[in-house]
């Protein structure tokens, strides 16, 4: 057999040895690098890719900085909303309701007290008096039971009290109505006696617990609200000033690399972007700290003691009916006398103290405290207040408050003296009477003593509602035309260098 020339193979060889190529698992690896590669290139290798990245970067940034205090401004004007339309008022009306539920049922009876039989020997002054105050409390009930009634919406247990409270005001007033009749017929005090007494108790023990339920439920859900939109623009803040920093970051290496690859000290509209970032963070964070203090000081600083107050009103009006009551009901004089006790308890609290102690008691622990704020030996209502002094001339309001009470509870004492000593019609003159130097009298200047260091309290929550909606207001318009100028100046920055790459 001849071989091929050439030294071509000869047909046994063919298929023999022949160099492999690159497989299916290699060509897939080389493919992916080879993208990797052009998207460095592309993305950040070269000069003009690092640019677009960071320009990008500090958009993206930009726009969720004004995202966030957008967000942020709306919700917290959200929240200024709710605290001054809703949860407050609500908390307030219930407040008022329990004032002017014990207002009426002290002037039923003062009316009782003072009318005599039929007319004949009326006191003129004093039941003139308690006839216009027994209307004015009846108007502010409805008033208050109206508002409570739209407040209510959506709770169900808040709609249900104020429907029972609804329903059983109806039938208290039928009582006292009738009560009020008979009172005007020769010989008709028993009769009307009665159904007072049915009318007080029902106060007692249906209408006052739901009024005062109604406070503290309403008062509570305020807390809530509040909680929660503290809770919120804390994260709001840290997540602002995270954000900001990082913009600034940013900002700073978009400088640094300009100036680093195109020989130029600072770049005029990087610069100016970065000085509008600084701005606009600041502002932001000026909003949301502020609109965080402003909250604070208005809730706790001075509505905790508008309602420690609004209570201590309703108490006081509760605590001067028991002395009508006391002096009205010779049968239930032992009930009312404690009850008058217990009141006070409630307003200025002495361990142990009984009505004949209770004015010494008084004394030697004021005394005490004018000497040493610190030096504090009483609980109650006026003490959550003292605890509570945050605004200027509040102390001294509410000392003058204290010093207001102990001369009413003083005058209290010389009622049930007088009486004890058989002059009822003295006693009933001295309770009754608004000359000066009688108790009326002097539990209208506590009164006015109470309504003042409520008015200073209310009128810094109102003022600090009001610059808690004007930081946010006054401040997110500028913070955010700062980032969107920011925004801008950077794209605009940028624009002439890599223009230099086309």
């Amino acid at each position: 057999m001849v071989a091929p020339p050439g030294g071509s193979p000869g047909p046994g060889q063919r298929g023999g040895s022949r160099t492999a190529g690159p497989g299916p698992g290699l060509r897939l690896w080389q493919r992916t690098e080879a993208a990797r590669a052009a998207l460095r290139r592309r993305y950040w290798a070269t000069v003009p890719a690092r640019l677009r990245l960071l320009r990008a970067a500090t958009v993206l940034l930009t726009a969720g900085l004004v995202t966030l205090l957008l967000v942020a401004g709306l919700a917290a004007l959200g929240t200024w909303s709710s605290v001054a339309d809703r949860d407050a008022p609500r908390t307030t009306s219930a407040a008022d309701l329990n004032l002017a539920l014990n207002d009426m049922d002290a002037q039923a009876a003062n009316i009782l007290l003072s009318s005599g039989d039929a007319g004949k020997g009326r006191l003129q002054t004093p039941y003139t008096k308690a006839v216009g105050f027994y209307g004015d409390a009846r108007r502010e009930i409805g008033h208050d039971l109206r508002t409570l009634a739209v407040a209510a919406q959506g709770s169900k247990a808040d709609e249900n009290t104020v429907e029972s409270l609804t329903d059983d005001f109806a039938e208290y007033q039928e009582l006292i109505g009738r009560a009020l009749e008979n009172d005007g017929h020769h010989g008709g005090k028993p009769a009307a006696l009665a159904d007072y007494r049915r009318a007080t108790d029902l106060l007692r023990t249906q209408l006052l617990p739901a009024a005062s339920n109604l406070v503290s439920s309403n008062d509570a859900a305020f807390e809530v609200e509040y909680s929660s939109a503290r809770s919120t623009l804390s994260a709001q803040l840290t997540a602002g000033l995270a954000l900001g920093v990082l913009l600034l970051a940013v900002l700073g290496v978009l400088q640094w690399y300009l100036a680093r690859s195109f020989r130029r000290i600072l770049n005029p509209g990087v610069l100016a972007a970065t000085v509008c970032t600084l701005l606009a963070v600041i502002l932001g964070s000026e909003m949301l700290s502020a609109s965080a203090d402003h909250l604070r000081v208005a809730r706790h600083d001075a509505f905790d003691s508008v309602v420690a107050l609004s209570r201590a009103r309703a108490i006081a009006y509760d605590a001067n009916a028991d002395e009508s009551r006391y002096l009205l009901d010779p049968e239930r004089r032992d009930q009312y006398e404690a009850s008058f006790l217990a009141k006070s308890q409630e307003l200025y609290g002495l361990k142990g103290a009984t009505l004949s102690t209770y004015d010494s008691e008084l004394a030697t622990t004021w005394k005490a405290y004018r000497a040493d704020h610190r030096d504090l030996r009483f609980t109650g209502e006026f003490r959550r207040e003292l605890d509570n002094i945050t605004f200027p001339g509040e102390r001294t309001a509410a000392e003058k408050t204290v010093d207001t009470y102990a001369v009413y509870q003083r005058d209290d004492r010389k009622i049930r003296a007088l009486l004890t000593a058989g002059k009822e019609r003295e006693a009933v003159e001295f309770c009754m009477d608004w000359q000066p130097g009688t108790s009326n009298a002097h539990f209208e200047a506590w009164m006015a003593a109470l309504d003042k260091v409520t008015a200073i309290n209310q009128s810094h929550y109102a003022s600090n509602v009001s610059a808690g909606r004007a930081a946010v207001n006054d401040l997110l318009p500028w913070a955010g035309s700062a980032l969107l100028a920011a925004m801008a100046l950077t794209v605009l920055g940028a624009r002439p260098r890599l223009v230099e790459f086309r």
